[in-house]
């Protein structure tokens, strides 16, 4: 039994997402305690049980401590069993989350699984779909992780409601570890903006502030058709295409804050990470750094990749790992960034 502080290093709920997916992945069990301690509201909260109950359910686990503000957790997992599964977070938490939690033990099942999942789509504190869609999945099938997502409907807070469908390909077999060190040159770049229920006005002067303070031509500027019972949402996206690496970075718009706000503030991400060379942006630095854990467990040797920003959120998810998997992660600055090696 692998006991886990859940308050150590950044205190959040990726350290139960990672605990679960590798007591999955691993076959080992894990104790987790004082679990989201440093939070406002410590414990499990809905979404973080969707992702327990999902784990649950794909393993077919032993489970105590899984209820609402539960600051403790033991989980026993069986041998993960591909399949047709439906989860639902049943609010606006994030369904994306629990992709996460589910899919590193997906791909290495016998067979293909296809996902079904309810909830929100597009929430600051997750990754949203279009950033698993854009930045994750190449990277994934790269990797030998086959993936197909497709977005149903949007989901925003409050009110949730979104959808997305998952295709995961077994990848025991094919997992192949390799390095990204450079972003190679860029290949495109452009913005959306998805605001449905809101006035149109709204996205056109998110886009315009964004498109003046880039230097960006109308072209790159793009509104995006939306229905618009899937809101009230606003979600201003810079999407990045280099020859190795898609990037993309996300603003909510929300009551009270501009619209020249919400572009500022995505100006400010997308040029801090035009600033280095590195590859990987600070979110995806984070999300990358289980799945090539996986592969470097599964074929040896070691892996790299470079970041703009070693964040306490990714720091955190590099010890995790060490603690289920004889994978450690070495860091050291590497010009305007960090060099991250995965080793064997």
């Amino acid at each position: 039994m692998i006991e886990i502080d859940g308050s150590a290093g950044e205190g959040g709920g990726q350290i139960l997402r990672t605990s679960l997916a590798l007591s999955m992945s691993t076959g080992q069990p894990f104790s987790l305690t004082r679990i989201r301690a440093g939070r406002a509201k410590p414990g499990l909260m809905r979404q973080h049980l969707t992702c327990v109950t999902a784990a649950a359910e794909v393993c077919g686990a032993r489970v105590s401590g899984a209820e609402m503000n539960s600051q403790s957790l033991t989980f026993e997992p069986g041998p993960v069993r591909a399949g047709d599964y439906r989860f639902n977070v049943g609010t606006a938490g994030s369904c994306t989350l629990v992709l996460q939690t589910v899919w590193p033990a997906l791909l290495l099942a016998d067979a293909p699984s296809r996902l079904t999942l309810g909830g929100g789509t597009h929430n600051p504190m997750a990754p949203p779909f279009h950033f698993l869609a854009r930045c994750v999945v190449p990277l994934m099938r790269k990797l030998g992780a086959n993936a197909d997502l497709t977005l149903r409907r949007l989901g925003f807070y409050p009110a949730g409601g979104g959808e997305i469908d998952v295709t995961v390909w077994p990848a025991a077999h094919t997992l192949v570890p390799f390095d990204v060190l450079e972003r190679g040159p860029k290949v495109d770049a452009h913005a959306e903006c998805l605001a449905p229920a809101l006035p149109r006005s709204v996205a056109q002067r998110e886009l315009q502030h964004l498109g003046a303070a880039m230097g960006w031509p109308p072209a790159q500027l793009r509104e995006v058709p939306v229905r618009q019972n899937e809101g009230p949402g606003n979600a201003l996206m810079a999407t990045l295409v280099h020859e190795h690496v898609t990037e993309v970075f996300t603003q909510f718009g929300e009551k009270g804050v501009s619209a020249e706000q919400v572009a500022k503030h995505l100006v400010r991400e997308v040029r801090e990470y035009q600033a280095s060379d590195a590859a990987l942006g600070p979110h995806l630095a984070d999300q990358w750094a289980l799945p090539l854990a996986l592969a470097v467990w599964q074929r040896g040797g070691s892996a790299a990749y470079t970041c703009t920003e070693l964040t306490p959120h990714t720091t955190t998810n590099f010890d995790v790992i060490a603690r289920f998997l004889p994978v450690r992660f070495t860091t050291a600055p590497r010009g305007a960034g960090w060099l991250v090696t995965a080793h064997g």
